[in-house]
């Protein structure tokens, strides 16, 4: 427990500070965390780090991660970032030819889907950052609720598991409990915050933001699950890796924006 404490007062002493910057500092870490994500899921799929599959799964994401006032120089050569990214697929799928199907198809998608995943939940974090900065520590301080939420509802009230093949630990009763303390969040950022939104829609926004981000909470340790790890990394010591502690605000951020609740 105190190793836990120690690192989250190190990474938040870090963290926060770029995201009241915002602009290119933040960008930067941003990029930073992106690419060590996606570094985690490659290394749980054993796939060689400096391969060439690897390398173009990195420069993919760094085009992803691209905000659209920086692709101008994309456009001086009359591409789009779709387009370069139907190449990045085509090099995937000429890959597994090259190595005789050492790189398989699967791993092609794998890669692929990993840079969706990891590109799109961090570009989004950015562009949430972009709109405003309230609606970052909305969106953080409804996951510490939730999370502590489940937590504290689960262990006195948990008795029927909500998903014991992916998170044995979790709870129905815990579950339910996340959203309740979602829902004060709600209230106290509607009462003292800048956040330019009614009571309905912060209200809503907080359920979103619970369900989901223990959804997305559920599809990394499904995805720990399935290549047998414990950890998605090591650099957080007590927390594990970059997914483990940003899996549920990088699954949210871009269904906020999806729903237009964010703009």
């Amino acid at each position: 427990m105190k190793q836990r404490i120690i690192t989250a007062i190190i990474a938040a002493a870090i963290f926060l500070p770029m995201v009241i910057l915002g602009k290119l500092p933040f960008l930067s870490l941003v990029y930073l965390m992106a690419t060590i994500g996606l570094s985690e899921l490659i290394r749980m799929k054993k796939i060689h780090i400096f391969s060439f599959p690897s390398i173009i799964s990195f420069l993919l994401l760094w085009l992803v991660l691209l905000p659209e006032h920086y692709t101008g120089f994309i456009k001086d050569f009359d591409y789009s970032k779709m387009e370069l990214i139907l190449w990045a697929v085509i090099l995937f799928l000429i890959s597994t030819v090259a190595t005789k199907n050492s790189f398989t198809f699967d791993d092609a998608g794998f890669l692929l889907l990993s840079v969706i995943y990891v590109g799109m939940g961090f570009f989004y974090l950015y562009q949430t950052r972009e709109a405003s900065l309230a609606y970052v520590f909305f969106a953080l301080f409804t996951i510490w609720a939730t999370d502590s939420g489940a937590y504290f509802v689960g262990r006195a009230m948990g008795k029927r598991k909500l998903w014991p093949e992916i998170s044995p630990n979790k709870t129905v009763e815990g579950f339910i409990g996340g959203i309740g303390s979602s829902l004060a969040v709600g209230l106290l950022f509607f009462m003292f915050s800048s956040l330019d939104a009614t009571l309905a829609t912060l209200l809503l926004m907080s359920v979103l933001i619970s369900i989901f981000g223990q959804m997305g909470d559920l599809v990394q340790s499904a995805f720990k699950r399935h290549y047998g790890v414990k950890d998605a990394g090591k650099l957080l010591p007590g927390h594990g890796g970059i997914l483990d502690r940003l899996d549920s605000l990088i699954f949210i951020l871009p269904i906020l924006h999806l729903l237009h609740l964010v703009n």
